[in-house]
C-alpha cells in the first residue's frame, strides 16, 4: 500500500461490496486508510476486504442494512471499536427501481427506494455525525446522490429521482447544522457509470458504449475510479473549506 492523504485514518463505506462503493473503498485503502465496508450481503463485502488486505491494507466487513437504525449505528461502532475512530464516511448504499411511469409504480416500490436511498442515508449520517462531533479532529462525510433528481429528470425514474434529490437536500441541511461541530458534509452526484445500474433493460455493455458515444458530451460513461477520485477529494484536507457542495461527475450528461 502507498502512504497518502488518509494514512492513519478510518473510513467507512456503505454499499462497499461492489461498483462505486468497492472502488471508493479500494481508493481509500490505497491512500493509507483503514477501511470498513458495510452492506447487506456478506460475500461481496468479504471480497472487497480480501482485495484490500491482499495489497497490504487493513479492512473490516460489517453486514448491515442501513435502513435499520440499530444496524447503521452498529457499523459506526464496529469501525471505532476496531480502528479507534471514524474519520471519514461515505454513504453509497442505494437501490434503483425504474423503467415505469409514476402511475404504474407500486407503493412497495416507492417505499423501498425511499427507505434505502433516503432513510438509509439519514440513519447512517446521523450515527456518523454523533461519533465524529465528539472527536477532536471531527470528520468528513460524502453522500452519494445522482444526477437524477436535482440535475436531470429522466422518464421512468420519478421515485428514484425524488429520493436522490432528497439526499442532496438532506446533505446540505446537515452540512449547515454540523460544520460548527467539525464535521464536513458534501455530495457526489454520478451520472452514467460503469456499473450494472447504468445498463438499460436488455442492453449490453457494447450497446451502452455506443449509446454513450452518441449522447454524452464526453463520449463515454464514467469509470468507478473517477467517482472514487471525486469522493476522496471531498473527504480530504484538500477540500478543507468545501462544505455542502454537490460535485457532479457525469461526462457532461446534465449540461
Amino acid at each position: 500500500m502507498t502512504r497518502g492523504r488518509f494514512t492513519g485514518r478510518t473510513a467507512l463505506v456503505t454499499g462497499g461490496g461492489s461498483g462505486i462503493g468497492r472502488a471508493v473503498a479500494l481508493a481509500f485503502a490505497a491512500e493509507g486508510a483503514h477501511v470498513v465496508v458495510a452492506g447487506r450481503r456478506q460475500e461481496p463485502l468479504d471480497e472487497t476486504v480480501a482485495l484490500i488486505e491482499g495489497s497490504g491494507g487493513k479492512a473490516l466487513a460489517v453486514r448491515a442494512d442501513v435502513s435499520r437504525d440499530t444496524e447503521a449505528a452498529a457499523a459506526v461502532r464496529a469501525a471505532v471499536e476496531t480502528f479507534g475512530s471514524l474519520d471519514v464516511a461515505v454513504n453509497n448504499a442505494g437501490v434503483f427501481r425504474g423503467g415505469a411511469p409514476l402511475a404504474d409504480l407500486s407503493e412497495e416500490g416507492w417505499r423501498t427506494q425511499l427507505d434505502v436511498n433516503v432513510t438509509g442515508v439519514f440513519l447512517a449520517l446521523r450515527a456518523q455525525v454523533r461519533q465524529m462531533r465528539g472527536q477532536p479532529s471531527g470528520g468528513a462525510i460524502v453522500n452519494i446522490s445522482s444526477t437524477f433528481g436535482v440535475h436531470t429528470s429522466p422518464a421512468g425514474a420519478a421515485a428514484y429521482s425524488a429520493a436522490k434529490a432528497a439526499v442532496t437536500a438532506l446533505s446540505r441541511g446537515a452540512a449547515r447544522d454540523h460544520i460548527g461541530d467539525g464535521v464536513r458534509i458534501n455530495v457526489v452526484s454520478p451520472g452514467a457509470t460503469d456499473t450494472p445500474m447504468s445498463l438499460r433493460p436488455g442492453e449490453t455493455e457494447s450497446d451502452r458504449t455506443r449509446r454513450a458515444a452518441a449522447t454524452l458530451p464526453l463520449g463515454r460513461i464514467s469509470a468507478t475510479e473517477e467517482i472514487a477520485a471525486a469522493v476522496l477529494y471531498l473527504a480530504s484536507d484538500d477540500a478543507a473549506s468545501v462544505v455542502g457542495t454537490d460535485l457532479v461527475v457525469d461526462s457532461g450528461g446534465s449540461l
